[in-house]
């Protein structure tokens, strides 16, 4: 599939044009798209990373929603530590994932997610005037679920083994689960039984809390399935988890964003 990466600018005073990450307020994202051939215009569906970046096996995860007729865009969400880390599997990878997202912030996040969505909705010719969903996998599903309590403009969310969703980033913040009541859009979410975080249950923890918030949303568990089921990377992926999630997923978003 076409795709290029871009440099999403935030609003505010930078004193030189040319600096990245932080320092800049500038924010680089991987983009993915239809080929020209297949039209001008398309839903989009924000992908967000798992705690390793916007490495090789997301870019993968935004060219196959490319190739189902979306614009997938991957913001590269550590930037405040490192413009763009594309992390692997290693023990050593694993440990700087952690540490860069010890130190992340919810009230960072919902902005940079803010970020992309204007990006999408107003800049990217692309995408302008469509519907925007977004899916998140591990640290990416917890922030899928944030993201749904908490920036206008998304239609669907999809959270896959969405951990920590019990607790802040940042002391002086709430946990995304007592955000609940703010959810109006439907969503959907992916876990294994064999996961720890979340759990089986906390993920009955979550179902209680969208119950009594009365949001619309759909969870599966998967028999035999641990966390990072989705990654074909990992030692964790699950195949026959995995290809029924995609085609959930996929279908979830096709009724959403497409109609």
């Amino acid at each position: 599939m076409p795709s290029f990466w871009e440099n999403l600018r935030f609003a505010g005073d930078r004193g030189f044009d040319d600096m990245h990450g932080y320092q800049g307020l500038d924010m680089v994202a991987y983009i993915s798209h239809p080929p020209p051939s297949e039209g001008v215009s398309w839903p989009a569906v924000i992908v967000i990373q798992e705690i390793f970046g916007v490495n090789e096996h997301i870019q993968k995860v935004c060219d196959r929603f490319a190739a189902n007729g979306y614009v997938a865009i991957a913001p590269s969400l550590f930037h405040r530590e490192h413009p763009n880390p594309k992390l692997g599997y290693t023990a050593d990878d694993m440990q700087a994932g952690i540490n860069y997202m010890s130190v992340m912030r919810d009230e960072e996040i919902v902005t940079d997610i803010n970020v992309t969505l204007n990006y999408i909705r107003n800049e990217y010719q692309r995408t302008t005037g469509q519907k925007v969903g977004i899916v998140g996998y591990c640290v990416g599903g917890r922030i899928t679920y944030l993201a749904a309590t908490s920036c206008p403009g998304l239609e669907a969310a999809v959270a896959y083994y969405p951990g920590r969703v019990l607790v802040p980033f940042g002391d002086d913040n709430p946990a995304p689960i007592d955000l609940s009541e703010n959810i109006k859009i439907p969503l959907m979410g992916q876990f294994g039984d064999q996961d720890g975080n979340p759990s089986p249950a906390d993920v009955e923890t979550i179902e209680a809390r969208l119950d009594a918030a009365g949001v619309s949303y759909d969870f599966k568990m998967y028999e035999g399935a641990g966390h990072g089921f989705n990654c074909d990377e990992r030692d964790s992926y699950h195949a026959e988890a995995a290809e029924d999630a995609w085609s959930r997923t996929l279908g979830f978003f096709d009724q959403h964003l497409k109609s």
